[in-house]
């Protein structure tokens, strides 16, 4: 695989089991295949050290505001969005095969913005609380509302038709 940022061969090197894929003496950048992240980005994590220090060419220019292609997926164009609520660091996502670009340093401000996954979460559900809140705080108001004129209109129809009544099994009614 080659280089979605510059160009240079990507080096394969193994960590916990887990193989990278890394830009090494060129622009520094790491590929992580799928669910491959998860494994590196908490502080605690050990194997996540070795690739915040990857050799790089200082000759190496990147054009940022290209558009980059899947190493993997040579014709896949990578989605580029912010990795976390925080919005501090933007990542390069392929919509094919679910793997992430990371430039150099990225890694290390991903491990930097929660100290665990858990904070992570947190922050998740609190950002969508604080967009969504409002709107889905209404929602519920309107559902029960429904729900209540609903409950008055079955208990309108229990008056006009009992319960116990089983269409076609009374001798008695219209039915």
């Amino acid at each position: 695989m080659t280089c979605p940022a510059c160009g240079v061969a990507l080096a394969k090197v193994t960590m916990d089991d887990i193989i990278v894929d890394v830009c090494e003496g060129g622009c520094g950048g790491v590929w992580f295949d799928s669910f491959e992240l998860q494994k590196f980005d908490e502080p605690y994590e050990e194997a996540g050290r070795e690739l915040l220090d990857v050799r790089i060419d200082r000759g190496s220019s990147v054009d940022q505001s290209r558009r980059l292609r899947c190493p993997k997926c040579e014709h896949t164009v990578l989605m580029r969005h912010f990795f976390s609520v925080k919005q501090e660091v933007e990542v390069d996502e392929c919509p094919s095969c679910g793997g992430f670009w990371l430039e150099v340093g990225e890694l290390r401000k991903i491990r930097s913005e929660f100290p665990s996954e858990d904070a992570r979460r947190q922050a998740a559900a609190q950002y969508f609380d604080d967009v969504f809140g409002r709107q889905l705080d209404s929602l519920r108001k309107e559902s029960e509302e429904k729900r209540a004129r609903a409950r008055k209109i079955a208990n309108i129809f229990r008056f006009i038709c009992p319960s116990y009544y089983i269409p076609g099994k009374q001798e008695w009614g219209a039915f």
